[in-house]
């Protein structure tokens, strides 16, 4: 029941840090006429917003703040990498229990199938396996949901337990957050709309969305498996069935891993390479060497975490914990206080405030024990 309420809260907590976040991107200004106040959009970016509110506060070391963000961006699309790849490496590990096969050798296999994106040199290619993705992950959703319905007859209420294990509901929500978790591209999605002005409404409709499939998907789950519900929800399903979801979801981790790992390729080469990442040959472009070298660099780490960590659950309560509340719960309202003071109601503050103590309880006290679960699995 606690995680029920805590999926509706994320939802609502998420939606209200991710409009703050993108009305840091503006400044009001005075029209000369009129003298009516009007939203001039002057930053565009996360890293401007981070950018523009150290600068009052430490005008030598404003650049300090726009690294510390892409410091953060890579760690969580690191992360998200290593995620997909454990999920991958654990459904065919599944796959093919019956020939016994070591699961490095599984994990190894995984990795040679995610190579190409070594060769990624724009979104065009990405966007699609994007597609194919969400494609594959409403299929699986679907199969399980409908499996679900299937065993209405034998749901049982007293599956949900109203006791609380403080050190997995701090584990549960990181991983919670880090689901919702998509305030890193929400100032460029907002300056791409063609009306900004339904942002507000695009985002609250996004985000009940999500947290109506979460919560229906969740408790459909273990109403019918109840304490025997697994991390990986397609263990539960029967073995006829299960062969079928577990590809498609192998697919889908697969498909997914090409967009964090581009997007982190990206940051990376930035800030690392001078040279442009990519050179033109015969009116192709292609992956420079030193680029090739950063991207390899970035698919082996995130190969070798996803060999060190046991359980993903584990990793995403952490990466929510770590990158999560602080990108999604704490900075946006620190922005919000630091930028716009002056024009905030006493609830618009106390609301931030209270969010940001929250966030900083959560992540202080989610990192404890998602690290002490991991060592001790390791």
């Amino acid at each position: 029941y606690v995680g029920l309420v805590l999926l509706v809260l994320s939802a609502w907590v998420c939606n209200h840090t991710g409009r703050t976040l993108v009305s840091c991107l503006y400044e009001e200004e005075m029209s000369g006429g009129s003298g009516s106040v009007s939203k001039v959009r002057v930053r565009t970016s996360y890293q401007d917003i981070m950018e523009a509110c150290c600068k009052g506060l430490w005008p030598n070391w404003s650049g300090v703040g726009g690294l510390m963000v892409n410091v953060a961006q890579v760690i969580e699309l690191l992360m998200t990498c290593t995620l997909y790849l454990l999920v991958s490496t654990s459904l065919l590990f599944d796959s093919l229990s019956w020939v016994a096969v070591p699961r490095s050798v599984c994990s190894l296999v995984s990795l040679v199938f995610l190579l190409p994106c070594l060769l990624l040199t724009d979104l065009r290619p990405v966007s699609t396996l994007s597609l194919l993705c969400s494609l594959a992950h409403i299929l699986i959703s679907l199969l399980v949901m409908l499996y679900c319905l299937s065993c209405a007859s034998s749901w049982s209420w007293s599956s949900l337990s109203l006791s609380v294990d403080p050190e997995d509901f701090l584990v549960s929500v990181g991983v919670i957050i880090f689901s919702y978790t998509s305030q890193i591209f929400l100032p460029p999605l907002e300056g791409s709309m063609e009306d900004r002005g339904q942002f507000n409404v695009m985002l609250g409709w996004t985000h009940g969305a999500a947290c109506i499939m979460k919560t229906m998907f969740s408790l459909m789950a273990v109403l019918t498996w109840g304490p025997e519900t697994s991390e990986v929800i397609t263990d539960n399903l029967p073995s006829d069935l299960r062969p079928l979801v577990n590809l498609c979801l192998l697919a889908k981790a697969q498909l997914s891993y090409p967009l964090p790992f581009y997007a982190a390729a990206e940051i990376l080469q930035t800030c690392v390479l001078r040279a442009e990442p990519f050179i033109v040959d015969c009116q192709q472009l292609s992956v420079s060497r030193p680029a090739l070298v950063v991207r390899g660099a970035l698919l082996m780490t995130s190969y070798l975490l996803a060999l060190l960590v046991p359980r993903f659950s584990l990793l995403m309560g952490l990466t929510g914990s770590v990158t999560g509340a602080a990108m999604t719960l704490i900075l946006p309202c620190l922005f919000h206080l630091r930028l716009q003071w002056s024009r905030l109601t006493v609830k618009d503050r106390l609301i931030d405030v209270g969010i940001l103590s929250l966030g900083v309880i959560c992540s202080v006290s989610g990192v404890i024990c998602s690290v002490k679960r991991l060592l001790e699995g390791l």
